[in-house]
């Protein structure tokens, strides 16, 4: 990723944010593999003077949850089930006791094609070390993949039919959009100059 250096403002006018599940269990057959997205977020990103991230913040709204597919079953997805799954996400996450998900990176290490960036998510009420991985599929792009286990973060996996049907407790965290313009150049001291 060598970008322009700066401080760059992310939201779902940019791009997507998206969580998706997997289902197991006996009764897997009968469930969905979920593509779920986040509709309100932002994100902070920083570039500094050597075209190398240092700074990366990230929140997620977990009421704007919305279910946009549904892959296997027995059925495809109506728009009635599409809602009431977004209803029991929001349950099983407690976004009515913590609205809100965050990211903040510590570190970013190169690799090829991209960054391993290291840091902290709190999810649920609970904080716990993640990494995910920042990659540049086309220039001014970006594309960002972590995985996340729930019972990491005292979170019980969605069942269904007894047990028989369960969520996965892996779940895929994907990000992809364009990068806005930066509001301003960083200097060699991290401070951000020029901005409009």
């Amino acid at each position: 990723m060598s970008v322009e250096s700066g401080h760059y403002r992310l939201g779902p006018g940019d791009g997507r944010l998206v969580l998706r599940t997997f289902r197991d269990g006996l009764a897997a057959r009968a469930g969905h593999d979920l593509t779920i997205e986040a509709t309100r977020w932002s994100g902070d990103l920083t570039v500094g003077a050597d075209e190398a991230p240092s700074g990366l913040d990230v929140r997620i709204e977990m009421g704007s949850l919305v279910v946009r597919e549904g892959s296997g079953g027995v059925k495809p997805l109506t728009d009635r089930d599409r809602r009431e799954i977004a209803v029991i996400a929001r349950k099983v996450l407690t976004a009515d006791r913590h609205p809100e998900a965050s990211f903040t990176a510590s570190g970013f290490d190169r690799d090829a094609g991209g960054w391993q960036v290291t840091g902290s998510l709190t999810l649920a009420g609970r904080t716990r070390p993640l990494r995910l991985r920042i990659a540049e599929p086309r220039p001014e792009h970006y594309q960002l993949t972590a995985s996340v286990l729930q019972s990491d973060f005292g979170i019980k996996p969605y069942t269904g039919f007894m047990g028989a049907l369960r969520v996965r407790d892996a779940v895929d965290i994907e990000a992809e959009g364009a990068l806005p313009a930066p509001d301003g150049a960083v200097t060699a001291d991290g401070e951000a100059g020029g901005a409009s």
